[in-house]
């Protein structure tokens, strides 16, 4: 616990100044993000990352997160992140020809969900503090708030399993602690800080966004018992890897983007 408290409070001191400054230092930060979360899917199955499917995931993943505006004014107007990710999916689709017997169709689809979940997650990351920090600090806190709830209500009252199969320490009980302690949230913060939608629609919409969260949560974990891990890395010591901390995030981002909160 004690190296977990440590690891959360030096990760906190390097990221939240990062988020507050925002732009090009973020857009950054979630591509190194993105690659190292590429990395951890690839080392989980036991995938070569420095092969070309490997090192073309990365390349689309960072395509998709770095927005046009930042980089891309140069190329004619068609041009735009997710054209040149469609790009690299043709590269990948194209590597069964020339590597016959050693790469599939089915190999093909591995690096290009990865790149589609862990870019698309962390693109609408960048797109949030762009519209504002006040909508990404929303996220953050409904998913930090829904994490804790969880952990604590269910450590103290928590008897039903929720996925046993997945992951055997969540309750049904902690996920709707979790739900109750992101509706705090819900309520206070549009108090200070305004959101598109009224009282009565964030607080829905939070409910949705601590569920939703949560499945980002079960989604990670499935894959890695699949995989047989515990940890998707181990480059935050206590916490795991990337998509340990970033599991949630990366799947309320693009559901707060499509109920158009950003």
């Amino acid at each position: 616990m004690k190296q977990r408290v440590i690891t959360a409070v030096i990760a906190l001191i390097l990221f939240i100044p990062i988020i507050v400054i925002g732009g090009v230092a973020l857009q950054i930060l979630a591509a190194v993000l993105g690659g190292i979360g590429v990395y951890e899917l690839f080392k989980m199955r036991g995938w070569d990352i420095k092969k070309i499917d490997g090192i073309l995931a990365i390349l689309g993943t960072v395509l998709l997160i770095l927005p046009r505006s930042t980089w891309y004014d140069y190329l004619p107007e068609p041009v735009n992140s997710m054209s040149l990710y469609y790009f690299v999916v043709m590269l990948l689709l194209i590597l069964p020809v020339f590597l016959q017997g050693k790469y599939s169709f089915e190999g093909v689809a591995f690096p290009v969900l990865v790149s589609l979940y862990v870019g698309m997650g962390f693109q609408n990351f960048v797109l949030a503090r762009e519209v504002g920090l006040h909508v990404l600090m929303y996220a953050l806190l409904v998913v930090w708030s829904t994490d804790i709830g969880a952990y604590m209500i269910g450590r103290k009252i928590g008897k039903r399993k929720l996925a046993p199969h997945i992951s055997p320490n969540k309750t049904m009980e902690g996920s709707l602690g979790g739900i109750l302690c992101a509706l705090v949230v819900g309520f206070v913060y549009p108090i200070f800080w305004p959101l598109p939608y009224n009282m009565f629609a964030m607080l829905i919409l939070t409910i949705l966004f601590s569920i939703v969260g949560q499945l980002g949560d079960l989604v990670e974990s499935s894959y890695k018992r699949f995989y047989g891990v515990k940890d998707s890395g181990n480059i935050l010591p206590g916490h795991g890897g990337i998509l340990d901390r970033f599991d949630s995030l990366l799947f309320v981002f693009p559901f707060m983007h499509l109920m158009g909160l950003f």
